[in-house]
Formats: C-alpha cells, sequence, structure tokens
C-alpha cells in the first residue's frame, strides 16, 4: 500500500515539473527617450526579459542592472520587465549600461548599452582674497559638484587690454583643482574664470565658464627714480653719484639694488613693517669717479617677494685724452741688438708715462719715461705696453710683440728607428733636429736634390715620413733650418739611406735527389729569388720538433751544405730557412729524402741467402746417392761413367737456367772478398764519421 502512494506522488510530481518548463529567449536593455540624454533631462533604463513557457504560470523575475560594472539598481518581479527611473539626468549617469534577470534558478544577462548624458554643469569658481599686493598670488577654487573624475579643469587670468593667461591641470580622482597665479607689475583690476572638460569616447566634452571673479591689486612700493648728480653727461675723471630711490606702502624686506648691466654696483635691504597707510621714501646712493668704462646703462631695482619694479638711466661719460700709443724701432730682431720703445698721446703731452712689460702673475715695470732703450736677448721676447696718467686717469696702450730671436744650429737628420735603413715596402721617418734656435723654425727636407716637405713649427725639430721607397730610388736625404735671425738657412750633411730588400721564394733541393745510397754524400742547395745580403740560411729536418741541421750568414742568394754519409735514421723531410734584415723569413717546399741499401750491401745480403741454400742443395744430393748405393751396390759401380757423364750435363743445365744463383768454391769465394770490401768500407765510413760530428757545422 506504501508502494503504491509513494508511486502516485512521484508520478504526480513529475507530471507538476513537466507542467512548469521555461527558457529564457532574450535579455535586452533599453534608455528613453534615447541613448543621448541632455543634461538635467528625466532618463530611464528599461530592462525586458522574453522568456517562453510551457503553461500559463507565475514567475518570480529578479532584475540587476549595473552601470560600468557596479550595482546601481535591483528589483523583483511578475512582469517580464523593470524600469530604473532618473529624474535629472547628469554628466555621472554618462557609462555602459547592462542588466541581468534571474528566474526559477536560471539566470540571462543582456548586451552593454552605453549611455552619453550630453553637456557638463556650470563649474563655481572662488578666490581666497579679494583684494592683493604686487608679488603675492591668487589661489583659485574651481568646482563642478555633480561631476565625476576624471575631469581637465581650464583657469584664467583675464587683464584689461592683455591676452588672458591660462593653465591646465588634469584631475584623475577629484572633481575639482587648486591653482596660483602670480600678480605681477602693472596688474591692477584682474578677473578669473575656469571651465571644465571630460572625454567621452575619446571625444571631448566641455562645460559652459564659471562666473567671473574680481581680485584688487595694491602696489607695496611705487615705480623706483633713478639719477646721476652733477648730470647724465660728464667728462672722465669727474666725481657721478647715482641715487635710486622709492615710496614704500608696507615695509617688509624691500630690497633696492643699482646694477649696471649684469653686474651689481651696491644694494641695501629694509626690514622693518609699517602699516598700508604709512608712505615711507627708501634712498640707495653710489659714487664713482667717472671713466670711459663707466658708460652705458643703469638700471635701479626694488623687489619685495615676488613683485619686482625697474627703472633705467643712460649716462655718458666724454674722454678726457686718448688711450696712449707704444711704437717699437723693431718687432722682429736678432739677440744683442738695440730696441727702442716710444710711448706717446695724440694732441696732448702733459701726462705721467710708464712703461711695462706683460706678465700673467703681474706686469713687469721697466721706466717712468716716454722713451725706453735696452740692447735685448732671447729672454726678453714678449708684449710690452705703456701707461699714461692724467687727474688720477690711468689708461694703458695697445700690447706691442717683441721676438727675439737666437740663430739656428747646424740641424742633424737621423733615421728614427736608429740605423739608416729601410725594408723595402715600409715606410721611412726621419727626424731633423736644430739644438740651438729660437722658435718657429722652417725646416725643409730633400730627397735628392728635390724638396719633398717644409714645415714650419714652434719646436727644435720635426719629421719627416717617405712612404714611397723604391729599389732605385736616390738615397741621399738631406734637410735645412732657419729661422728669423738674419744669419740664415743651416743645412744638414747628406744622410745615406740603405733599402733592405725582403726575401723572396727560398727554394731547396738536393743532389742526388730523392734516394741516396747508405754512406754516400749529399749536397742540400739552398737559394732565394731576391733579397739583400747578407743573408742568413738555415737547414732543417722535420720530426716531432723540427731539428736545426746547417745554419750560415752568405753574401750572396745560395748556400751550399754538404753531408758526407747518410744513413737510414736521415730518411725524413728537409726544408731551409733564409732570412736578412727585413726580419721576414722565408720558408721553402719540403722535400724527401730516403736513404737505401748500398750495391755492397745488397750483395752481401744476397751471399749470406744463397750459400746456406746451395749448402743444403748439396748435401740432399750427397745424401741421396750415398742411399742408392747402398742399395745397388754393383750396378751403381757399372754404371758409374754414365752417373758421371749425367751429373755433368745437370750442372751445366742448372748453371744455364738459374742464372741469379751461384754455387761452389767460386761463389764463397766471391762472398769473402765482398765481405772483405765490405768490412773495409765500413772501417773508411765509421772514421769519416768520427771526423764529421766533432766540427761545429756537424749534426
Amino acid at each position: 500500500m506504501y508502494l503504491a502512494l509513494l508511486v502516485f506522488f512521484l508520478q504526480c510530481s513529475e507530471l507538476y515539473t513537466q507542467e512548469r518548463v521555461f527558457t529564457f529567449n532574450t535579455v535586452e536593455i533599453k534608455v528613453q527617450p534615447s541613448v543621448k540624454v541632455k543634461n538635467g533631462a528625466p532618463m530611464s533604463i528599461v530592462c525586458r526579459a522574453d522568456i517562453s513557457k510551457s503553461t500559463d504560470f507565475q514567475l518570480k523575475h529578479n532584475f540587476t542592472i549595473f552601470k560600468d560594472g557596479k550595482l546601481v539598481f535591483m528589483t523583483v518581479s511578475n512582469k517580464g520587465d523593470a524600469q530604473y527611473e532618473i529624474p535629472m539626468a547628469r554628466s555621472s549617469d554618462t557609462g555602459e549600461y547592462e542588466c541581468t534577470v534571474e528566474a526559477g534558478g536560471k539566470t540571462k544577462s543582456s548586451n552593454s548599452l552605453h549611455v552619453w548624458v550630453t553637456g557638463m554643469t556650470k563649474p563655481i569658481l572662488t578666490a581666497e582674497k579679494k583684494e592683493v599686493l604686487e608679488g603675492e598670488v591668487v589661489k583659485l577654487r574651481c568646482e563642478l559638484p555633480e561631476e565625476v573624475p576624471p575631469l581637465h579643469f581650464l583657469f584664467r587670468k583675464i587683464k584689461m587690454n592683455s591676452t588672458p593667461k591660462e593653465k591646465l591641470v588634469f584631475e584623475p580622482y577629484r572633481n575639482f583643482s587648486v591653482v596660483e597665479f602670480s600678480v605681477e607689475e602693472g596688474d591692477n583690476i584682474l578677473q578669473f574664470d575656469c571651465f571644465g572638460r571630460r572625454n567621452v569616447k575619446l571625444e571631448f566634452e566641455s562645460s559652459e565658464y564659471s562666473n567671473k571673479t574680481l581680485v584688487t591689486v595694491r602696489e607695496p612700493f611705487i615705480k623706483p627714480t633713478l639719477n646721476a648728480k652733477p648730470s647724465s653727461n660728464i667728462t672722465e675723471g669727474d666725481r657721478i653719484q647715482f641715487e635710486c630711490s622709492t615710496v614704500v606702502a608696507r615695509m617688509h624686506d624691500i630690497e633696492i639694488i643699482l646694477q649696471k648691466n649684469r653686474t651689481i654696483l651696491n644694494s641695501i635691504v629694509y626690514k622693518y613693517v609699517h602699516e598700508y597707510s604709512v608712505q615711507d621714501e627708501k634712498l640707495l646712493k653710489y659714487s664713482a669717479v667717472a671713466t670711459l668704462e663707466d658708460s652705458g646703462e643703469y638700471l635701479c631695482k626694488v623687489e619685495q617677494g615676488r613683485a619686482s619694479k625697474t627703472t633705467k638711466l643712460n649716462v655718458v661719460v666724454s674722454e678726457l685724452f686718448p688711450k696712449p700709443i707704444l711704437a717699437a724701432s723693431m718687432s722682429k730682431l736678432d739677440e744683442n741688438k738695440e730696441l727702442t720703445l716710444s710711448c706717446s698721446i695724440s694732441g696732448f703731452r702733459k701726462a705721467n708715462f710708464s712703461i711695462l712689460r706683460k706678465n700673467p702673475n703681474g706686469d713687469i715695470w721697466l721706466k717712468n719715461s716716454r722713451n725706453l732703450t735696452m740692447r735685448v736677448n732671447v729672454n726678453d721676447t714678449g708684449s710690452y705696453i705703456c701707461k699714461a696718467e692724467v687727474k688720477g686717469i690711468v689708461k694703458q696702450s695697445r700690447p706691442v710683440r717683441i721676438n727675439v730671436y737666437a740663430p739656428v744650429s747646424k740641424p742633424t737628420l737621423s733615421v728614427v728607428s736608429g740605423l739608416p735603413e729601410v725594408v723595402l715596402g715600409k715606410p721611412l721617418r726621419l727626424i731633423c733636429r736644430s739644438v740651438m734656435g729660437t722658435p718657429p723654425i722652417t725646416f725643409t727636407f730633400y730627397k735628392g736634390n728635390n724638396e719633398v716637405k717644409k714645415v714650419v713649427i714652434n719646436d727644435t725639430y720635426a719629421t719627416f715620413l717617405d712612404e714611397n721607397i723604391r729599389p732605385n730610388d736616390k738615397r741621399g736625404y738631406k734637410c735645412d733650418a732657419r729661422n728669423n735671425h738674419s744669419s740664415g738657412m743651416k743645412t744638414s750633411n747628406i744622410l745615406n739611406i740603405t733599402v733592405i730588400v725582403p726575401i723572396r721564394n727560398a727554394s731547396l733541393g738536393s743532389i742526388p735527389y730523392g734516394e741516396v745510397e747508405d754512406g754516400s754524400e749529399t749536397a742540400f742547395l739552398c737559394s732565394v729569388k731576391e733579397g739583400s745580403w747578407p743573408i742568413h740560411f738555415r737547414i732543417f729536418r722535420k720530426t716531432d720538433r723540427d731539428v736545426l741541421l746547417f745554419e750560415k750568414s752568405e753574401n750572396a742568394d745560395r748556400v751550399v751544405w754538404r753531408k758526407e754519409a747518410m744513413n737510414r735514421q736521415d730518411t725524413g723531410t728537409y726544408y731551409c730557412m733564409a732570412s736578412n734584415r727585413a726580419n721576414v723569413d722565408v720558408k721553402s717546399h719540403p722535400i724527401t729524402i730516403s736513404v737505401i741499401l748500398a750495391a755492397w750491401q745488397k750483395g752481401i745480403i744476397a751471399a749470406f741467402v744463397l750459400i746456406p741454400i746451395a749448402g743444403a742443395a748439396t748435401l740432399t744430393l750427397w745424401w741421396f746417392l750415398c742411399k742408392k748405393k747402398k742399395a745397388k751396390g754393383p750396378s751403381m759401380e757399372m754404371s758409374g761413367s754414365a752417373l758421371a757423364t749425367n751429373l755433368t750435363s745437370e750442372k751445366l743445365t742448372r748453371q744455364h737456367n738459374d742464372g741469379d744463383y751461384y754455387t761452389g768454391s767460386s761463389y764463397i769465394e766471391d762472398s769473402e772478398n765482398h765481405m772483405k770490401s765490405t768490412d773495409e768500407s765500413n772501417d773508411s765510413v765509421e772514421n769519416r764519421h768520427s771526423r764529421i760530428q766533432g766540427h761545429p757545422d756537424a749534426t
């Protein structure tokens, strides 16, 4: 019974579930009246869900609306749509909107929709002060209360008959900005305003201008006055006095400065404070004896904080007398000659004169006079001036350069590297030196009789680089030196240069070539195609470490080395190297020498091989005959003559067919003679070898 009830309830539940089936078709989001809404106008965000149901049943919908990913509205409804009302749209409502609907455990979201609220609220501008002094600052605050950052603020300072000054500020995190404008000289009544700007979809949108704020400017001091006494037009030698003054309304760290060009002549600072109503005059004085250099523009400047006012005055100082002129009897002269210096003033004779020599550590006084005569030496070379004084005004002449010359000595010409030689193809650097003589010195180099270089130098030597060295060049070089001394030119001795031709194409040969008999003599010839003498020849045999066999220097292009007795250990590869003072080793191609057995050595070897073979053959024949004789006694005796005849015939036949082999006493005799000859030859080779081994050139 219970089982039947359970089956009944399960069937009913399954039937109920099948009757409440639904699915989301779409979820849409819209804005009314449009996606572009004017600032202050009403706006509605509508979210609508399109749902298909199996039957008509009630379904609760949870609507959620997001702006830029943040929740702004949420409601529950039995209806398929919901509406988010914004009575007055602001620019802060601009953004990406999206809605999500949840029902019966299912959720679906709409696509995003961009809504743009056009237009921005009017900004509010406030100033910290309504009245300021020149040199102070005006602090301004511009605010957009209903806007959301990031925002751009632009402030303007407006002055009568002048282009407004602007400042642009970016505020990423707040809806207001604060700036400061400095109050400058000449500012009187100032107006300020601002406006805001934001970026929407890569487009800038600006607000209208704010209210205008008025700021009044007062002067802390008046424009200064600058006077020159007795006049701004005076004669040098007279005393001139400058007076710079101003009237101060508010005394606090007031500074008065007098300057000419960029040079400050005098200054004063007033520290104490008065109220605005007090008018106080302040004065700065400066006096000096006027000179021509004092002509020009003077500037009186009054400063307080950032405030600054200036007044200019032009002063003209007339010349009392012109600069003196120093004349020299000669500007270039030999040592021990007489020099006269004279100082004068055009159209003016009553003055105190002095003559001095210029020196970096201070001019050297020579004489209080209009004229100076002296006998000079090289140390008197330098610049000279004269000074003239009238009424306390001292003027100086232009410097006059005097050069005193010692004669050059006979120059010496040499090679910088030392030896008077050069390798063909390499540059040759020569140095010409004159130990005595006052610079500048003119050095001239000659190759043969041709001038190749001329140089004027402030030193006692000069160099010449000859990069065109050829075998048939003229080898004689010389140089001369001269300066401004009247003695004239000095010439060096002729320097002859040896041109060293480098070694080219070394080769090695031998006689005999290739195969050499043991114990025989071999001659090695090492030669070069060209190269300057002497040439250093070396002959090597290649091993794990190349062995030097022979070396010799020759005033020739070849050398011969004789090795008297070659042996089997001398088999190998040989090469030679040649070099000269060009210091370049030139290596020949290698040659190979094979030491083979001599003819007599081959004969001995043949004898030692053939004698045992002949002896064995004889013994074998003898054994065979003896055995046959024992077996056939009488018949052998009967046929003895026939055997002898056969043996004789056999011997003749074998000697004819085997001509390379020798038997019998004649072979033994020849072998003994040959061995004797070999022993004598060996004794002779050993004696010769003992004699070479002691020679310095032997290996």
